[in-house]
């Protein structure tokens, strides 16, 4: 088990250097090779492409080493243990355990889904899916790396994500009803990120998390250089609502990882602080990918409505919070 889990470690390493090297070597020769084509358009995209994969790339790795390690050798049991009986209150404490247990977006759907079935309230559970890709260590360094200098970006991001969650738990303990919270018909396969526990579990939790998460970062940063170069400034002078409310149904559309949108983020010159923090907090919460897992995991009808709040109270609780710390 411990030459497994060295050996996936040694293999996460390597693929992330490698990952690495490729999108330095194309920063180097993207710009080059767009100068020789005349094209300085081209050019500045390879450029801002580029910074964004480059920074965001070794939080990526770090983030899903973690996630996959969480899944593998932490046991279930340690919630019901930690978690009070009364929903109201076990609510918070599943929300603060995002900063202890971190996970991916993807990773958080099936955990609370077992948690659920395990005897876990399932505001708890659900509060604990959106905490825990929203405010966990490595989110909020990667954070602070994209905007230095800035710490109420990472306060704001901290704060608004925790709200989110907490809010979301403690209106499903008042209006949520179990006939929308199904579990998932099947049980002979569970879902992708379902591997079982031990080094087996880590390296295929790994592989899985870091090539997934790999593969919308790149669309992520593509589409964000993208829109940095082909959007003329003009268009994103607008309110500060309306670019509060244009970023996080952007952040719904891209599907970015946690650990990597704080680049994208951070690349958003145009628009304002607080309407960048809005694009890192419904994120996490609300994607496209992850209105899919939901559906799948526990119905769709409980997918349309809990997604549709969460993004309300995201959107909500960012503009609250970037008046106050922005």
């Amino acid at each position: 088990m411990v030459l497994g889990g060295l050996r996936a470690l040694v293999y996460a390493v390597v693929g992330g250097a490698a990952l690495l090297a490729v999108a330095t070597v194309a920063s180097v020769l993207g710009p080059v090779l767009a100068l020789d084509l005349y094209t300085p358009a081209v050019a500045a995209w390879w450029t801002v492409f580029t910074a964004i994969a480059v920074q965001a790339v070794p939080f990526l790795l770090l983030g899903t080493v973690v996630s996959a390690a969480i899944g593998a050798f932490v046991p279930e049991r340690v919630f019901t243990r930690l978690l009070p009986r009364n929903p109201a209150l076990a609510v918070p404490v599943a929300g603060a355990a995002g900063v202890v247990l971190p996970g991916c977006e993807c990773a958080s759907v099936p955990v609370a889904d077992s948690l659920v079935r395990r005897g876990v309230a399932p505001a708890a559970a659900l509060a604990f899916l959106l905490s825990a890709p929203a405010i966990n260590p490595v989110v909020l360094v990667s954070t602070s790396v994209a905007f230095p200098g800035q710490p109420g970006m990472v306060a704001g991001r901290f704060v608004a994500s925790l709200a989110t969650a907490v809010v979301m738990g403690w209106l499903w303990v008042r209006f949520g009803r179990e006939e929308w919270l199904r579990p998932a018909k099947r049980r002979g396969h569970d879902h992708d990120h379902d591997h079982g526990s031990g080094a087996g579990a880590f390296v295929a939790g790994l592989q899985h998390d870091f090539l997934h998460a790999g593969g919308f970062l790149v669309v992520g940063a593509a589409a964000a250089a993208t829109f940095d170069i082909v959007v003329p400034p003009a268009l994103l002078d607008v309110p500060g609502w309306a670019a509060v409310l244009l970023l996080a149904l952007l952040a719904v559309a891209l599907c970015v990882c946690s650990e990597a949108d704080a680049f994208v983020a951070a690349s958003l010159t145009g628009f304002s602080p607080t309407a960048r923090l809005a694009f890192m907090v419904v994120g996490p919460m609300v994607d496209l990918k992850l209105i899919a897992l939901q559906a799948g995991t526990f119905g769709r009808a409980f997918a349309i409505r809990f997604s549709a709040a969460t993004w309300v109270v995201a959107v909500t609780s960012s503009a609250l919070v970037g008046w106050w710390l922005l």
